[in-house]
C-alpha cells in the first residue's frame, strides 16, 4: 500500500492501481463513460479527467489511464476539473438527441446523470443534429440507435477482449464515425447482451425489453441463472408481476457480471402463454366430474383441467399401491436445492424406491464428480494449466468461458483441450487433442506416460494424435516439472454419443499427473444441488453412499420391458434429452402411469404422461441454487406462478404429508432446518451466507468424512460397470474414483473403434463413421420454444466432417446429405446440411444434439459403446 492524497485527504491505495479505482474505494467517485473494471482502459470519453500532481506540477489527466505512485495529490473538484467536465459533456450532447421520454434507458443512464450533476445545464448549439436511420437490428436480440451512441468504446471492446467475438466495430472518420456491423457478419454474438446492459446509453437495446417498462417502475431482487451449472448471479427485474429484465451481478468468484445470452433472455419462457397454470390430466372430463375435480377444460393438447386435490389424490394413489421397485423419478437438475431434498425424500425414504437419476443419462459417477472440489478462480489462477474434457464451455456454460478466455489471454494460463471435436477453446488451446469417439482414455494414458518418460512409445494411437500428445506431455512436463504448478483437469460430457465409462476412465488416467485438480463440467441446471441431495443412483440424502440400483437407461430399459408401472418425470424430457431415442419413446408408451411436474407440456408429456402438475419457475419460488464448483448462492421468489402453479417443494410436501400423515414441511424454513440436520452440506442454509453476492463455497466431501465410498455391486447410471471403493482426497480423484477398474478400459480396447466397457461391439466399415453429438446454446429445446425472440436462433441440422473424410467419400459440402444408423437398435436418419470442419477428427461425423427436426438422439443405442452412421447425399 502506498499514500495518496485525494481533495486534501490522505488515503491509502494499492501501489500499480488505476487511480479512478483508488478514489472509489476510498469513497470518492469520478464520473466515467468508458471505463469498465473489467476490461482495458481506453480512455476515449476524457469524463474522468482529474486534476494530478506528482511533484512535477499539476496537470489534468484522466484517472481511468493513470496508475497510482507514491504522494500523489489529486482533486477531483477543482474549477479546472470541473471545466473540463463540463466541456466533455457538453460535445457529447452536440449530437446526441433529447428523446429520454421514450428511450429505454431514461431513469437509469450515466449520461443524464453526469450532465445533471457535472454538465452546463443548457446547450449554446443551435444547429440540427445529425440523424440516422434507427433502429437497427444488428442482431435477433439487439437493437442499435446510432444517434445515441457517444463512442465510449465498451461494446467494442467487450466483443473483441471478452467475447472474441469481433463482430460489432467503429466504422467511418471523424464527425461521421459511429458503431455498426457489417452487412454480411451481423452481431451473431452468443454474449451480445452484455453490450447492451454495459453500455452507458440507450444506444444498444435488448428486443426483450424494449419498451416493456420504466426503471423507475422495476422492482428487483438478486438471484442466480438457471439455464446451466455455472450458476451466475444476476438481479431479476419484474414490472406489474412480470419478468421483464435480467441483468449480470459482478460476483468475482463466479461471473464477474457478464451473461450468456441464454441466461439473460430466457425468462421470456416463463412469460408464456404456453405455461402451465393448474394440474391437468389426458382426457376430457365429464361435467358431473368436472364439478369435483376441475374446471374440466379440455386443452388443445388433449389434456383436461383438474384441480389439485384430484390430481394429487390421484398420484398418491399410485404411489401407494406400486411396488416400489416398479416406479421410477427420473430429472430433478430443473429444480432448487430444497425442491430437490423434498423430492429425494419422497422417492427414497417415503416412497421406498432407489430408481432415481437426474442426470437423464448426459452424467458421470458421483463419486467422481464428489471428488471434484476445484473452484473457477482455482481454474482461472494465474500460470496454472487447464485440461478441458467437458462440453464446449461457449455452447454450454457461457459465463465460464468468458472467465476461461480471460484466463488464457491476460493471466497465463496454458489450455490443453481434449474433446471429441473442435469448439469454442480450439483458438485459445495451447495443443488441441481430438481423438475419436472411444479413443479418449488411452490418449489421457498416453499422455500420463508421456509426461512421466519422454521416449515413451505411443504404439496405440492414431497417427495424426501422436505429435499432439506429445507436444501437450512437453507442455505438462515444463509447467509443472516440481509438481509445484497445479494441473486443473474440467471434466465432464462432451460428446453424448459415447457412454460415461469412457470419459472416467479418462479421469482416472489423468488422476495420475502430479499436483492434479479436477473440476466437474456438467451442464445440466441444479445437476450439482441433485446430487448433494441424492436424487441419482448410489447417493442418498446429503451425499450419503448408498448402494445403486437403477440410473436413467435401466428405468428407461425397465419401463420399455414393462416392468415399471409409474414413471415421475420432474422437469424432464428424456424423449430430447435422454441418449436413446428409440427407448425413450418405447418406454413412455409402453409404461402405465406417467406423471409430469413442469413448467410446460414438454415432447414427452404430450407423448406419454397421463398426469401434468403445474410447477412454478425459477424467479417464482424461493430456493437456493448449487453450481459446479460447489457453490451455494440463493434463488429468490420474485413473481407470483401463473394460476394455481405450486412451488415442486410444495408438490412432494403434500404428497409426504398425504402418505405418511406429515412430512413435518409446512414451510421452506422447516426444510433448510432439516437439511442442515442431515448434512452439513447444507450448513450455509441455517446462516446469512447466501445473502452476499459470491454465495458459500461448499466443500463437497465433508459429509462423507473422507471415508470410502463402498458398495458391493455399484452400477454407474445408464451403464453396466461395476463400481470400486472411492476415497475423497481433498479434490484429487483417487486410483478408481471413476468407478472402473483400471485394467477394466485397456487402451487396446479403446484404441479400437467400436469397443467399449460391458457394451456391444459396433462393426466398423469403410462406409461407416463414427458419431459425435454436441450440443449447442441454442436448441430445439421446451424453453427456448418459449423464447419468442430467441427461438429462431436454434440453426438448422448441420453435419461436420473432416476435410480429409469429405475427399475419401467424395462429398462436396454444403449439401443436404442423410446420416443414417447402423445399429439395429437405432434404424432412424436424419437430414442434415454437410460442412467441413478441420476439428472433426477423421471417419467421424459431428451432430448437434437437438437441432429443430432432426434429433441425433433418433442415430444412438444406449446399449453400444459407440454410435457407427453413413452419410450419404439426400435423395
Amino acid at each position: 500500500m502506498i499514500d495518496i492524497t485525494v481533495d486534501g485527504v490522505g488515503v491509502q491505495a494499492e501501489d500499480g492501481e488505476l487511480l479512478i479505482d483508488a478514489c472509489e474505494r476510498n469513497g470518492v467517485y469520478i464520473p466515467r463513460f468508458c471505463y469498465h473494471k473489467r476490461m482495458s482502459s481506453v480512455g476515449m470519453c476524457r469524463m474522468c479527467i482529474v486534476e494530478v500532481d506528482t511533484g512535477r506540477g499539476s496537470a489534468l489527466q484522466p484517472s481511468c489511464m493513470l496508475n497510482v505512485s507514491p504522494d500523489m495529490a489529486v482533486s477531483t473538484d477543482s474549477d479546472k476539473v470541473k471545466k473540463a467536465q463540463d466541456g466533455v459533456l457538453e460535445f457529447l450532447l452536440i449530437n446526441h438527441p433529447l428523446d429520454c421520454p421514450v428511450c429505454d434507458k431514461g431513469g437509469e443512464c450515466p449520461l443524464q446523470d453526469q450532465t445533471m450533476a457535472y454538465g452546463p445545464g443548457e446547450s449554446r448549439m443551435v444547429e440540427e443534429k445529425r440523424h440516422f436511420e434507427k433502429p437497427i437490428a444488428i442482431s435477433e436480440t439487439v437493437y442499435l440507435d446510432r444517434e445515441r451512441c457517444i463512442l465510449c468504446d465498451r461494446c467494442t471492446r467487450f466483443a473483441d477482449e471478452v467475447a472474441g467475438d469481433k463482430l460489432i466495430h467503429f466504422m467511418g472518420r471523424g464527425n461521421h464515425t459511429e458503431v455498426n456491423t457489417f452487412a454480411d457478419e451481423p452481431f451473431a454474438s452468443y454474449f451480445s447482451g452484455n453490450t447492451v446492459q454495459i453500455c452507458p446509453v440507450g444506444a444498444l437495446t435488448a428486443v426483450p425489453y424494449r419498451f416493456k417498462a420504466r426503471p423507475w417502475d422495476l422492482t428487483e431482487t438478486p438471484s442466480t441463472a438457471w439455464v446451466d451449472s455455472v450458476g451466475s448471479r444476476v438481479s431479476v427485474q419484474a414490472s406489474r408481476n412480470r419478468v421483464v429484465r435480467l441483468l449480470g451481478v459482478d460476483a468475482d468468484s463466479v461471473n464477474w457480471g457478464w451473461l450468456s445470452d441464454k441466461e439473460r433472455f430466457g425468462f421470456e419462457a416463463l412469460n408464456s402463454q404456453q405455461r402451465l397454470r393448474t394440474p391437468i390430466q389426458r382426457g376430457a372430463t365429464t361435467p358431473s366430474s368436472a364439478a369435483t375435480t376441475g374446471s374440466g377444460a379440455l386443452t388443445a393438447d388433449g389434456f383436461s383441467e383438474v384441480s389439485w386435490n384430484a390430481a394429487m389424490g390421484q398420484v398418491v394413489e399410485l404411489l401407494t399401491t406400486t411396488a416400489p421397485e416398479r416406479i421410477g423419478v427420473i430429472g430433478g437438475a430443473r429444480l432448487s436445492n430444497e425442491a430437490q431434498y423434498c423430492w429425494a425424500k419422497l422417492a427414497k425414504t417415503v416412497v421406498g424406491t432407489d430408481n432415481v437419476d437426474a442426470h437423464i443419462g448426459d452424467g458421470l459417477a458421483a463419486e467422481l464428480i464428489f471428488s471434484t472440489t476445484a473452484s473457477i478462480n482455482d481454474l482461472c489462477e494465474p500460470g496454472g494449466t487447464v485440461i478441458w474434457m467437458a462440453p464446449d464451455p461457449k455452447e454450454e456454460l457461457g459465463s465460464l468461458y468468458l472467465r476461461l478466455r480471460h484466463a488464457v489471454l491476460q493471466d497465463g494460463v496454458s489450455l490443453i483441450e481434449l474433446t471429441p471435436c473442435g469448439g469454442g477453446l480450439s483458438e485459445l488451446a495451447a495443443v488441441s487433442l481430438h481423438p475419436r469417439p472411444g479413443e479418449v482414455a488411452a490418449v489421457a494414458k498416453a499422455l500420463v506416460e508421456l509426461v512421466g518418460d519422454s521416449e515413451a512409445k505411443l504404439e496405440d494411437l492414431d497417427t495424426e494424435l501422436v505429435d499432439a500428445v506429445r507436444e501437450a506431455a512437453n507442455l505438462l512436463s515444463g509447467v509443472n516439472s516440481d509438481g509445484s504448478s497445479p494441473v486443473t483437469v474440467v471434466v465432464g460430457r462432451a460428446s453424448l454419443a459415447e457412454p460415461a465409462e469412457v470419459v472416467e476412465q479418462a479421469a482416472l488416467e489423468l488422476s495420475k499427473l502430479a499436483n492434479v485438480r479436477f473440476m466437474s463440467g456438467l451442464r445440466r441446471g441444479n445437476i450439482h444441488g441433485a446430487l448433494n441431495a441424492g436424487l441419482v443412483p448410489g447417493t442418498g440424502i446429503g451425499a450419503k453412499p448408498m448402494p445403486i440400483s437403477n440410473g436413467c437407461k435401466q428405468i428407461l430399459g425397465s419401463g420399455a420391458a414393462g416392468e415399471l408401472d409409474v414413471l415421475i418425470l420432474l422437469g424432464a424430457d428424456p424423449l430430447n434429452d435422454f441418449a436413446d431415442r428409440s427407448l425413450a419413446e418405447s418406454a413412455l408408451r409402453t409404461i402405465p402411469n406417467v406423471v409430469s411436474v413442469d413448467m410446460f407440456i414438454n415432447d414427452s408429456a404430450q407423448l406419454g404422461a397421463h398426469t401434468v402438475l403445474a410447477a412454478s419457475g425459477p424467479t417464482e419460488s424461493e430456493g437456493s441454487f448449487t453450481n459446479l464448483e460447489g457453490r451455494l448462492s440463493t434463488l429468490s421468489q420474485k413473481v407470483t406462478p401463473p394460476g394455481i402453479a405450486r412451488a415442486d417443494w410444495m408438490i412432494a410436501a403434500e404428497l409426504m404429508e398425504r402418505i405418511i400423515a406429515s412430512s413435518g414441511f409446512a414451510s421452506l424454513e422447516e426444510v433448510r432446518a432439516e437439511m442442515t440436520e442431515v448434512s452439513p452440506l447444507y450448513a450455509p442454509l441455517a446462516g446469512n451466507e447466501l445473502d452476499s453476492t459470491e454465495g458459500a463455497l461448499l466443500v463437497r466431501a465433508a459429509g462423507l468424512d473422507n471415508e470410502a465410498v463402498t458398495s458391493e455391486a455399484q452400477s454407474s447410471p445408464g451403464t453396466g460397470t461395476d463400481l470400486k471403493s472411492v476415497p475423497i482426497n481433498n479434490g484429487v480423484l483417487p486410483a478408481r474414483a471413476a468407478g472402473l477398474d483400471s485394467e477394466a478400459v485397456t487402451s487396446e480396447a479403446q484404441s479400437s473403434p467400436g469397443t467399449g466397457t460391458d457394451l456391444k461391439s459396433v462393426p466398423i466399415n469403410n462406409s461407416s463413421l463414427l458419431l459425435i453429438a454436441t450440443r449447442r446454446m441454442y436448441d430445439d429445446g421446451v424453453m427456448l420454444r418459449n423464447c419468442p425472440t430467441s427461438r429462431s436462433l436454434a440453426r438448422e441440422a448441420i453435419a461436420r466432417m473432416s476435410p480429409d473424410t469429405l475427399n475419401r467419400l467424395q462429398l462436396p459440402v454444403n449439401i443436404v446429405v442423410e446420416v443414417a444408423a447402423t445399429s439395429s437398435t437405432a434404424s432412424s436418419s436424419i437430414k442434415a446440411v454437410l460442412r467441413a470442419d478441420a476439428g472433426v477428427p477423421i471417419d467421424a461425423v459431428a451432430l448437434d444434439w437437438a437441432a429443430p427436426g432432426a434429433p441425433a438422439n433418433a442415430l444412438i443405442s444406449a446399449d453400444e459403446s459407440v454410435t457407427a452412421v453413413t452419410v450419404t447425399p439426400s435423395v
